[in-house]
């Protein structure tokens, strides 16, 4: 099976990370996560984060650098390959359109939250300092 591509932004601001709690409605329910979400067939995954990013948080972002990727096969059978770019800049105030709460977290705190465990290799290596 192909696994699903997804893209995330990792939102700067000063030394702080933008991060997003699912609602219970969602899968992986209050799960923390970076935003983004699902390329769609035949679409870039810089266009695709784009599209995400405003409809997740009503902003016009910037898409910058890919950070890292990776791939990560759930126990259920299901894979994903994740895609992470940095985001410095974006046009509009960040709404909180989808999630249960987004909040901005200093990089070192990371760790003291539920992610994804898709992303928390990431999650590490972003409070270790090792990326960014």
């Amino acid at each position: 099976m192909k696994p699903k591509q997804v893209v995330a932004a990792l939102l700067v601001r000063e030394d702080k990370l933008l991060i997003c709690q699912r609602t219970r409605h969602q899968p992986m329910p209050l799960k923390w996560e970076f935003p983004g979400g699902k390329v769609e067939a035949g679409e870039h995954p810089v266009e695709a984060l784009r599209r995400e990013l405003e409809e997740e948080l009503g902003i016009q972002a910037r898409i910058g650098k890919e950070v890292t990727h990776l791939r990560y096969d759930y126990k259920n059978g299901g894979a994903v390959e994740l895609q992470f770019f940095r985001v410095d800049e974006y046009a509009g105030e960040i709404e909180n359109l989808v999630f249960r709460e987004v909040r901005w977290v200093e990089r070192a705190e990371l760790p003291q939250y539920d992610f994804l465990e898709a992303d928390l290799t990431l999650v590490r290596d972003l409070a270790a300092g090792k990326l960014l």
